[in-house]
């Protein structure tokens, strides 16, 4: 599983049709049970670009923490934290839209009141929905690793993405990443590394084991039987 993201290189973070996007858009079938789900719950749990600046208190009808995640991939894992704890509010944010009705079709069943979804680019969901100084962090989970060395520059993760990341994150909210490429984990620690206004919770250079609120995904366990590696990091907003 390696969910689809969006980054940024431009020199100007609000000049999007220049930037280096980190993900290329399948246009994967929807299932009936995804369409009818996106026909149903749409309308009450969507978001769009369209909405503008997001009132989080107005949006989902109490003030709490806010998540974002970007790139959800088929969204058992957001359901799944959203479900565990009621007392956050999660955005999720997905450019795949299977993806998104699959979420959808979770948030029903599990009768989530917690969760809002954008099927759209996350820089430009973060620059024109996202307040500043509003979350409580930000989760990046097995997003692409673009493992060829000349797509390396493809990458979510990269030096303007964090200063983007940084200023919609409350002092004190977390960045938490995760990959299963060892290459990834060593650029994502050294483009973090060197970020002054983040600080890594477990300390200079070191991974963090994988928290209790994220939960092991079916790709993540089959790695584990494999030998794979699975690295965390998680910074905080200094």
């Amino acid at each position: 599983m390696h969910d689809s993201n969006t980054s940024s290189e431009s020199t100007n973070e609000n000049t999007f049709s220049r930037r280096i996007k980190s993900f290329v858009l399948r246009q994967g079938r929807l299932t009936a049970s995804q369409q009818k789900a996106l026909d149903d719950h749409w309308s009450e749990f969507g978001l769009t670009i369209e909405h503008g600046m997001l009132d989080f208190t107005q949006v989902f009808g109490k003030e709490a923490p806010t998540i974002v995640e970007i790139g959800f991939g088929m969204g058992k894992s957001l359901a799944e934290m959203a479900e565990a704890n009621p007392d956050n509010n999660y955005i999720g944010i997905e450019v795949h839209r299977p993806g998104v009705g699959a979420l959808l079709k979770l948030i029903e069943e599990k009768e989530l009141s917690n969760v809002r979804v954008f099927n759209h680019d996350a820089i430009e969901v973060l620059e024109q929905c996202i307040p500043k100084d509003s979350l409580a962090g930000v989760y990046l989970f097995f997003p692409d690793p673009w493992h060829k060395k000349r797509h390396h520059k493809r990458r979510i993760v990269q030096p303007q993405f964090v200063q983007v990341l940084a200023s919609h994150l409350k002092i004190g909210g977390q960045f938490h990443m995760a990959t299963d490429w060892e290459n990834y984990a060593e650029h994502m620690m050294e483009i973090m590394n060197a970020a002054t206004n983040f600080r890594n919770v477990s300390g200079q250079g070191k991974f963090t084991p994988r928290p209790d609120y994220r939960p092991l995904t079916k790709f993540e366990q089959r790695g584990h039987r494999l030998g794979h590696g699975v690295w965390d990091l998680i910074f905080e907003h200094i």
